[in-house]
């Protein structure tokens, strides 16, 4: 009897984990803004209930969104033959600018969360660093296969002008503050994101033209 009693409080809890986290995907579909009062509400547990099973609700997002949002494999599948990283990296970044887009309530919950707790930062899903590693892979596996360090900073300088850019923070600030339509600010960050790319390529393409040949006298 106690075995069998343990067994069904452990299938409750299960029950009612998934509840949480279904309850938490129900919200994210519909573009609700998501808190542990709202997703409480929606699994229908009590809002200290939920605090039981997720110490926050970025612990809880990211738990939820892991089947909502594409690998970054799959999110690139239609530029997967392209060697032309800056076609990747303006496609990831529109891409990655939609689903922002699509699921904004629950994102602008998840910022919310870390700046008001810095230290939960980390927990954050970090979608856009997948997405400009793949982006990327043509031009970093060219440059691993040389020696050339500036390059190779310029690379990771990139990647973390990229991370700026390709943000749910930089399309809310376009949005928000310099009130641009949806369409026009994601415009305005592929531009950007265009931009930073080309002039890595080029220096790249630059470093690595052959000389011309000398001419006969």
């Amino acid at each position: 009897m106690t075995t069998y009693a343990a067994v069904g409080r452990l299938n409750q809890k299960e029950r009612t984990r998934a509840a949480i986290v279904e309850g938490a995907r129900d919200l994210i579909r519909a573009g609700a803004e998501v808190t542990m009062s709202s997703v409480a509400g929606a699994a229908r547990v009590s809002e200290a209930t939920a605090y039981r099973y997720f110490p926050d609700v970025v612990s809880l997002l990211r738990e939820a969104v892991i089947d909502l949002w594409p690998s970054a494999q799959k999110a690139l599948q239609p530029v997967a033959d392209s060697r032309d990283v800056v076609e990747r990296v303006a496609f990831a970044t529109d891409f990655l600018l939609r689903e922002v887009l699509h699921y904004q309530g629950a994102v602008r919950s998840i910022i919310s969360a870390s700046i008001t707790r810095p230290q939960n930062a980390a927990a954050r899903p970090g979608r856009r660093f997948g997405l400009i590693d793949h982006a990327l892979a043509p031009l970093a596996d060219t440059l691993a296969r040389t020696e050339a360090p500036a390059l190779a900073q310029a690379l990771a300088q990139l990647r973390r002008d990229l991370a700026v850019v390709m943000s749910a923070e930089a399309l809310f600030t376009l949005t928000d503050l310099c009130e641009l339509a949806p369409d026009d600010a994601i415009t305005s960050a592929v531009t950007t994101a265009r931009t930073l790319t080309q002039a890595v390529v080029e220096a790249a393409d630059e470093e690595y033209r052959e000389p011309a040949p000398h001419p006969r006298r």
